[in-house]
């Protein structure tokens, strides 16, 4: 009986463990949110940007994302050659986690010195594919992962996370779109969508420079290393789901179905396994916690005593 009453903690803290670094879910660049600055950060709090990056449908949204990005040859070449994601991989998903919960919830200040820290990291990623040289810092292939990211975390809200219409109006894609774009401009995109039309027409002129996903990348994305037999069950059920929500632009490039064919065996699933998921961890993410502990909108993090002490 002890060790099934303990399982949904030891869950919690596998979990959070793979997305963020820490079993807790806050290591100290969570709790920079709750430290650093004072006052509302480049999105709105209880906003669009909160709430989309607030949700669970992440999980889905960043496999789908990592498809779309990796189907453009110079950003695959940059993160292939430049990173150790397939020595590990969970190293990886948190450096990504942490721009994004950083620049979603942080202070302005906050999410300033993140902007400037992954531009260092930037300048530092350059190479060439043949006869074609590549950087991080250029603004056409910011411009592209940009666009992959915002495709697949709406499109993976869309068909798994909670519904926003009633609290936002029907037009909060647009919202999303027009406002998450800050972020790729403040680390030197430009010629972003201001709307899902724009997303769309953005994502579809893309299409000559893209090419095939690797069949190795494919395979690791199915089915990276280090997964416990549980969570490589969980982790099916969500990358199913990411097959169907990648944008039909790239579909063919990332060798799945992409939207608008079939999937909803595999997008049902993917909706029970989050809305268990959502059970189990509260209705806040810890790095959510610490922005609402900041702004007075919520209680201390659990954590927020051990500093004290």
């Amino acid at each position: 009986m002890r060790a099934l009453t303990s399982l949904p903690e030891a869950a919690r803290e596998a979990f959070r463990a793979r997305v963020s670094g820490d079993p807790t879910g806050a290591p100290e660049w969570v709790r920079d949110i709750a430290r650093v600055g004072t006052g509302p950060g480049w999105f709105e709090p209880d906003g669009v940007v909160w709430r989309v990056h607030g949700d669970l449908s992440t999980l889905v949204g960043g496999v789908a994302a990592l498809l779309g990005q990796a189907a453009h040859p110079l950003a695959l070449a940059g993160v292939q050659r430049h990173s150790a994601y397939r020595e590990d991989p969970w190293k990886r998903l948190a450096g990504t986690a942490r721009w994004l919960v950083v620049s979603t919830f942080g202070s302005a200040e906050l999410a300033e010195r993140e902007a400037a820290r992954v531009r260092g990291m930037h300048t530092r990623v350059r190479g060439r594919v043949g006869d074609r040289p590549y950087s991080a810092s250029d603004p056409a292939l910011l411009r592209w992962v940009h666009l992959a990211f915002t495709d697949a975390f709406l499109a993976a809200h869309q068909a798994v996370g909670q519904d926003l219409t009633g609290r936002f109006g029907r037009r909060w894609p647009d919202v999303y779109v027009a406002e998450w774009a800050r972020t790729a401009r403040e680390l030197g995109a430009t010629d972003l969508p201001a709307s899902t039309a724009e997303l769309a027409e953005a994502f579809a002129a893309c299409r000559p420079e893209l090419a095939p996903v690797p069949d190795s990348l494919r395979a690791f994305l199915a089915a990276p290393p280090g997964l416990s037999p549980p969570e490589r069950v969980f982790y099916r059920g969500l990358s199913g789901a990411a097959a169907h929500v990648v944008s039909p632009a790239v579909a063919g490039c990332a060798g799945v179905p992409g939207r608008g064919r079939g999937g909803a065996v595999p997008v049902t699933l993917a909706r029970l396994q989050l809305r268990g998921l959502r059970l189990a961890l509260g209705d806040h993410s810890p790095s959510e916690e610490a922005a609402r502990w900041r702004l007075g909108l919520g209680p201390a993090p659990a954590w927020a005593g051990e500093d004290a002490a």
